[in-house]
């Protein structure tokens, strides 16, 4: 595969934002924020939908959502931090760490099998109904409480046992190391160097209305509610903090290879290595990352589920990409939002420029773009990695069917490479108005097409589809 270059990310970029827009309705999901970071630049920042259906409050690229469990990769970063500076060691244990669980049933895991969720702890304890807003998340005394009950569930190092527990202690340890509560360490060692004005290390009542509302799912109801923000108490390191993708991308950025503005080379090398298989998945767990392979791509990131918000980012610290999709329902199509933004960047990737955009007499591959709809069908045609495709919108992986179209003429293009049940070698071909703007679209079945937005009013006026009678825009 050819190397990424910026043209690649700029245009998958671009199209995964006409593409958001349609799945966030398509969806019925109430709003969709969404970073694409490459090198050092956001090169999208976006937002679509609204913050609050009961007000219907537009969605803002500037609103803040609760990443919820993306906190964990964090915590592991401070940790790393007083590791590289002596004061902590991966093989300390629970018990020398919090006097309070010297002779707890967890005692002897250690911050290494904290870290990559190998200490078989219980995942939120008994009773985790302060997910449900039942009660309130626990405190100090009640996470101690839990730790040293009956929270060893598994032997150590038997399996991956994803523990909210164990991430919240790993926030008490950073308290006991540094000497400093772990809100203030992690917002004065973790977000300021960074400069992410728009994260915090949990509900910031001064910022409350910059909270994008989160909402419930349509799975029980035919409408979505809000859900309150709340404060998750001494559960912060494993699922307090905010923030927004633009910041969350620049934040994966530190993360890069070369980039030492929070840990180095080494502790990067261990946090990013593969410790255990995630049973029933193909990903992999480091210390605070998830790890997975899309397209030949080695990704990492994490996930976020808060009560009403579901968040997903993935970054290739190679290649020096990342990408943030945040949705505030509890249902929200995060993860596979983003991992098409992955696989649109590598379409683009693999593409070789169209001849016909280049030199002498060069067409404008743009002048084709647009979305467009039949009454049989509704496809995008876009620019990636200086090639045109034809795109399904309706398709939860926009690539999945994508259809290389070949420039013939300024009016006219064939269709070069398709799936065996398409029209593979016949030709699209455009009417346009006098200012060069489409009217229609004929091809593929021979069919023709308007832009969606003429095609939608025309067939509005109608009750009935009649033979003869053909669905035509003013």
């Amino acid at each position: 595969m050819s190397t990424l270059e910026r043209r690649h990310v700029a245009d998958a970029a671009a199209y995964f934002d006409r593409w958001l827009e349609f799945r966030c309705t398509a969806d019925r999901v109430p709003g969709v924020q969404a970073a694409v970071l490459y090198d050092d630049e956001v090169v999208l920042s976006a937002a679509h939908g609204v913050a609050d259906v009961s007000t219907g409050e537009a969605l803002t690229e500037n609103h803040l959502f609760r990443i919820a469990s993306h906190s964990k990769t964090f915590t592991a970063t401070a940790v790393m931090q007083l590791v590289e500076r002596g004061t902590l060691r991966l093989d300390d244990s629970v018990g020398e760490r919090i006097v309070e669980l010297a002779s707890s049933p967890i005692a002897a895991v250690t911050i290494r099998e904290l870290l990559s969720h190998a200490g078989g702890v219980v995942r939120d304890g008994w009773d985790g109904d302060f997910w449900q807003l039942d009660r309130a998340f626990p405190d100090r005394a009640e996470l101690l409480r839990i730790a040293a009950d009956d929270s060893a569930v598994l032997a150590r190092n038997e399996r991956f046992k994803y523990s909210n527990i164990g991430y919240s202690l790993l926030g008490l340890i950073i308290e006991q190391v540094s000497g400093t509560p772990f809100r203030d360490y992690v917002t004065e060692h973790v977000i300021g160097p960074l400069g992410l004005s728009d994260t915090g290390p949990d509900l910031d009542e001064a910022r409350r209305g910059d909270y994008a509302a989160g909402h419930t799912a349509l799975a029980y109801a035919e409408r979505r509610i809000p859900i309150d923000h709340i404060d998750t108490g001494a559960m912060s390191a494993a699922t307090g903090l905010y923030s927004t993708a633009s910041d969350l991308v620049r934040y994966a950025a530190a993360h890069f290879e070369g980039d030492d503005r929070l840990v180095g080379a080494e502790s990067k090398r261990q946090m990013q290595h593969g410790a255990w298989k995630v049973d029933g998945t193909e990903s992999e767990y480091g210390f605070g990352f998830e790890i997975v392979t899309i397209g030949g791509r080695r990704l990492l990131g994490h996930g976020g589920g808060y009560p009403g918000h579901i968040t997903r980012t993935w970054f290739d610290p190679k290649d020096r990409l990342a990408v943030c999709v945040f949705t505030n329902a509890i249902d929200g199509p995060a993860l596979g939002m983003a991992t098409a933004a992955i696989k649109l960047v590598d379409l683009a990737r693999g593409s070789e420029p169209d001849p016909a955009a280049t030199g002498d007499g060069a067409v404008d591959l743009d002048s084709f773009c647009g979305r467009f709809a039949s009454l049989w069908s509704r496809y995008d045609i876009a620019v990636l990695g200086g090639r045109l495709y034809q795109l399904s919108p309706s398709m939860v992986d926009p690539t999945l069917m994508a259809t290389r179209l070949d420039v013939v003429d300024a009016d006219t293009l064939r269709i070069a490479d398709t799936i065996g049940f398409g029209s593979h070698g016949e030709v699209l071909t455009f009417e346009r108005h006098a200012d060069g703007s489409i009217r229609s679209v004929r091809g593929g079945s021979g069919a023709i097409a308007h832009p969606i937005d003429h095609f939608r009013a025309a067939i509005a006026g109608r009750d009935r589809i009649t033979l003869g009678v053909p669905i035509r825009p003013g």
